[in-house]
């Protein structure tokens, strides 16, 4: 009888965490704006704007200026500029679909960020311009993010062309302590 139970107690520790989180809600809109190497704006088909952050994955920071006097606000970090643009490349003025995953303390939706059927977080990650957001990821979609940082970082390509980048949270925790940000 116990082997039974511990049997099924092991079942569902391997097959359960195997199946993706649901998403929350899904909602389709056009991308007005790109604001950095994991953030958007969308306009749903309702007329809402919808600040997006994209689920799983943490790009480099990029500067942010003040828009009057031009002066930097918040520094950012190598290959900031370079996430930004490659998403931009991607997805502006395209129309998406956001697997919605959660609302971040910020109050933008966490999404999975769909055109047509490429992921585009994990295109975003599988070509160096991310990291894979460990400490947010569900098992599920682990091991696809963190494959596609590792064939990155092998390959050398974004970001990874640096002996040892900084992960963008360690850069956003530095510049907390130094009262920068």
């Amino acid at each position: 009888m116990s082997r039974i139970i511990a049997t099924m107690l092991l079942l569902c520790l391997f097959v359960i965490p195997a199946y993706a989180k649901d998403p929350v809600r899904v909602i389709e809109g056009l991308v007005t704006k790109v604001s950095d190497g994991d953030t958007i704006q969308v306009i749903d088909n309702l007329g809402t704007k919808v600040k997006v952050r994209f689920y799983g994955m943490d790009a480099p920071e990029t500067e942010k200026s003040n828009k009057k006097t031009g002066k930097v606000s918040k520094p950012g970090q190598p290959y900031g500029e370079e996430a930004f643009h490659a998403l931009q490349q991607k997805v502006k003025r395209q129309k998406v679909r956001l697997d919605v995953m959660d609302i971040d303390r910020y109050g933008r939706t966490v999404s999975i960020v769909w055109l047509g059927n490429r992921n585009i977080n994990r295109e975003m990650v599988a070509e160096g311009w991310a990291w894979a957001y460990r400490q947010y990821l569900d098992r599920a979609h682990a091991s696809e993010y963190i494959s596609a940082e590792d064939q990155a970082r092998k390959a050398g390509k974004g970001l990874w062309q640096q002996n040892n980048p900084q992960p963008p949270w360690e850069f956003r925790k530095t510049l907390r302590k130094s009262k920068e940000w």
